[in-house]
């Protein structure tokens, strides 16, 4: 382990010393791990299952904790280990959406139904790998859907499962006010998310857990819906960059390609085995995920449906957004 290196790593990103101890542990912890291991493995070239096999020990330790998965994540990015960076965001991603919809769940239910929704069900400690999530998610929104009804269950995952802060977005509201209307700021968005794609290509660096090639730069190009949505009056057509485009364009298998595509880590690998079927119905949380910017965007709550999904055997997730009628153009 590079401790100096990493150290001064963590200091160029402003940390504390106390939190630069921290992280120096549980990272020597992990190549301790490794070294135990009958694999040989470094840091340098420690593999998906090798960071998973370390979660189970860490959530199995109690050391489970977000500041420690955040630590072994760096030291991914430092040591240009992608497959330790991308395993640890993989943990981490989406975590708090069980946790969220038991809450919320109370909120509107009430707690004596969401405890028989939640029955015999216990919340997967951070760090769980994705594999195990599904089945999870699946017997809950099954429940939640017979007991509260379709409309009910839809209100809930739509109001977002995810920690999604204001600040995030405030730039794009800043894009939106220096626009002259809104298909102007459409058009900026697109041209930006394009450039911001050549830009990581370019660096070499990974656009969130996935390379991005010129292959992909040129299919998001073409294709509106993703690179910045498609307005007809006064909705807004949605569809986000596949999980893992690259492999998504060259996959020709139809569940696979869904696959590829999904970005949730509670349905993701059910497309994969198919041995667990998460409810349609489930999407209604990405439909929140995709309207939070225009909700900060406008300052209010706004509407959004699901109109084409992998659980419902689309090739990808479309999502409606219903815009305020008083920023469309006229004419």
């Amino acid at each position: 382990m590079d401790s100096e290196g990493f150290g001064k790593f963590l200091e160029g990103r402003g940390l504390s010393q106390d939190e630069i101890d921290r992280s120096l542990a549980i990272v020597k912890k992990y190549e301790i791990f490794l070294q135990d291991g009958q694999q040989g493995r470094t840091l340098k070239t420690a593999s998906r299952e090798d960071a998973q096999a370390f979660s189970a020990v860490m959530i199995d330790q109690e050391l489970n904790s977000y500041d420690n998965y955040v630590a072994l994540a760096r030291y991914g990015l430092f040591s240009k280990n992608k497959d330790l960076y991308i395993s640890v965001l993989e943990l981490l991603d989406g975590s708090e959406a069980l946790g969220n919809l038991h809450r919320k769940v109370a909120q509107q239910l009430g707690v004596a139904e969401r405890d028989e929704i939640f029955a015999g069900i216990q919340l997967p400690p951070l760090g769980t790998p994705n594999s195990r999530k599904p089945g999870v998610m699946s017997l809950v929104v099954d429940r939640l859907e017979k007991v509260a009804g379709a409309e009910t269950c839809k209100k809930i995952l739509g109001s977002g499962l995810r920690d999604l802060e204001y600040g995030w977005y405030e730039q794009e509201k800043k894009k939106f006010t220096e626009s002259r209307d809104i298909d102007d700021y459409l058009e900026k968005k697109g041209q930006d998310f394009i450039a911001q794609l050549k830009d990581i290509k370019d660096q070499e660096k990974l656009f969130f857990n996935q390379e991005i090639t010129d292959e992909v730069i040129s299919y998001v190009d073409r294709v509106p819906e993703i690179r910045q949505g498609v307005r007809e009056g006064n909705i807004l057509f949605e569809v986000k960059i596949p999980h893992m485009a690259k492999e998504y364009l060259a996959e020709t298998d139809d569940s696979m390609k869904r696959y590829y595509y999904c970005h949730c880590p509670w349905v993701k690998e059910s497309l994969k085995t198919e041995q667990v079927k998460v409810p349609p119905i489930f999407c209604n949380c990405s439909a929140a995920f995709h309207k939070k910017p225009w909700e900060v965007i406008f300052d209010q709550p706004l509407q959004a449906e699901i109109v084409e999904s992998v659980l419902l055997g689309d090739q990808w997730c479309k999502i409606a957004i219903h815009l305020p009628d008083q920023v469309i153009p006229e004419g």
